[in-house]
């Protein structure tokens, strides 16, 4: 027993070091504190108190080919540490697929920040998951305003989208401001999807890599109504005016989107 005392006592302080550290970098980045976070450290169903859920089949405004269920363990549940938005092809509610969909709202909004979400993609023709924001006072689509983070079409697989949608800027009228990066494996492995949101522009980034910018430079609500509080959204949709437009490979399914965490930072 003395001689491994020493290293006992070693390995005890590099571990309570490790925790240490890593609780620092989880509470702080680049200034910002973490203000909210699910880490997805339990099982079973979503956590009551942070989501709630988008229930229904009408399409979503997308024509999307989807039913959104209701605290469903077969399309969203946390297990392994990740929360899971599984698609499935299964008939409901005069649907053909059943998936989920998660806000945020009527739990936690924000006024800018720093949104990560470390997420891995679903794959195959049809999907299209998205890590998204939509103003908690939304009266008017897209005059109130909305953030997408992370859009992925299967169709184009890799191809990672970042978009806002305003009034003056947006895809009905051709006009949205929108880029791409190209993630080759981002349904192979774990991404970190961010959002840099203040009151003078939003920043986009894939791993710490910015790819899109909008800037408030008009400041005016037309372009930037982005100075209110704003929700948090994570969906698996199937089909749509964008998901479908190359069909959907009824093949593909089941298919899960993986969650690992979505930190707030303010």
């Amino acid at each position: 027993m003395k001689i491994f005392l020493p290293i006992i006592i070693f390995l005890t302080f590099f571990t309570f070091f490790e925790s240490c550290s890593s609780k620092k970098t989880i509470q702080h980045k680049d200034g910002k504190s973490l203000v909210w976070s699910d880490e997805f450290n339990y099982t079973g169903l979503p956590d009551s108190t942070k989501w709630s859920y988008d229930v229904g089949g009408d399409g979503f405004g997308n024509n999307e080919a989807q039913f959104y269920t209701k605290k469903r363990l077969e399309n969203a549940r946390v297990e392994n540490g990740n929360l899971v938005i599984e698609a499935r092809k299964e008939d409901w509610e005069n649907k053909n697929y059943t998936s989920a969909r998660l806000v945020t709202k009527g739990k936690q909004d924000w006024k800018y920040g720093r949104i990560e979400v470390r997420a891995k993609l679903p794959k195959g023709k049809g999907t299209w998951p998205a890590i998204w924001m939509l103003s908690t006072d939304m009266k008017e689509w897209p005059e109130d305003g909305e953030l997408d983070i992370m859009e992925h079409v299967g169709y184009n697989q890799g191809f990672i989208h970042a978009s806002v949608h305003t009034k003056k800027y947006n895809h009905i009228i051709r006009t949205q401001k929108t880029d791409t990066l190209v993630v080759k494996n981002a349904s192979e492995k774990f991404h970190i999807y961010t959002a840099d949101w203040s009151p003078e522009k939003i920043d986009v980034y894939v791993d710490h890599q910015k790819y899109f910018t909008y800037v408030n430079t008009e400041k005016i609500y037309e372009t930037w109504p982005f100075n209110q509080k704003l929700y948090l959204i994570l969906n698996l949709a199937i089909g749509g005016n964008w998901g479908g437009q190359k069909g959907i490979d009824n093949s593909i399914f089941p298919q899960k989107f993986y969650i690992d965490y979505v930190r707030i930072y303010q």
